[in-house]
């Protein structure tokens, strides 16, 4: 009798821990699944580098004689302050020391916020009319000084550009302010082309000579600016 007993009770616990082994192998193997669909379906995505936002377009006078009314120019991609102007200081700064403030005219621009965020600072910002040329960008440094910058359209060509990157950081050129100076880039671009030769259609259209147009210096191009981003 006693044996008996003895027998059921081992055999009651043989079954239970055979039946706690298969439940935990079943867990096992129902987890090992879950990992397995996981590592497919979640596979890493790759790395990609941060893209670098384009460098500024600038073109500054150096030290010499004589600033005139322009320290240079700068070419920006679009008339938003808030995407520009980081660019814009991150070169400015190492240069001229830390740009704290600048000032527009709001004609061309749409949108003036109040503070500018850039490379581990904020610039204010303020609009002046009619004080400063719409066509211009005055920074101010703390402690520092001043600095004017003629401000070309961004969708100037390439060719126009470069020509008042040029006459904008040129101290050989007359003290023009922004918009005399666009201007007469402007005048200038005019009478390049009536000098071109003409079509026949148009030779019989404007006479022999062509059409009337007065002169305007060229400018003498110098190295002593300093080109960024072109």
């Amino acid at each position: 009798m006693d044996s008996t007993e003895d027998i059921s009770h081992t055999g009651f616990h043989s079954g239970s821990f055979s039946a706690r082994d298969e439940t935990r192998g079943a867990a096992k193997a129902a987890r090992r699944r879950v990992r397995i669909m996981s590592a497919t379906l979640h596979q890493a995505l790759p790395h990609h580098e941060p893209v670098a936002a384009p460098a500024a377009r600038l073109a500054l006078k150096t030290d010499g004689p004589s600033r005139g009314l322009l320290d240079g120019a700068w070419w920006p991609r679009s008339r938003d302050l808030l995407s520009e102007l980081p660019a814009l200081t991150d070169v400015l700064d190492p240069l001229w020391g830390r740009i704290t403030r600048i000032a527009v005219n709001p004609t061309y621009w749409p949108v003036i916020p109040h503070e500018i965020p850039v490379g581990g600072h904020v610039v204010k910002a303020g609009w002046f009319t009619p004080e400063i040329d719409p066509h211009k960008l005055l920074l101010l440094s703390y402690g520092t000084g001043r600095w004017d910058l003629l401000v070309i359209p961004p969708e100037t060509e390439t060719k126009s550009a470069a020509r008042l990157m040029a006459a904008a950081s040129d101290y050989d050129g007359p003290p023009l302010t922004a918009s005399a100076l666009m201007a007469a880039d402007e005048t200038r671009h005019a009478v390049s082309a009536a000098d071109r030769p003409l079509e026949p259609d148009d030779a019989g259209k404007y006479g022999e000579d062509g059409p009337a147009s007065a002169a305007v210096p060229a400018r003498t191009d110098r190295a002593s600016r300093l080109v960024i981003g072109m």
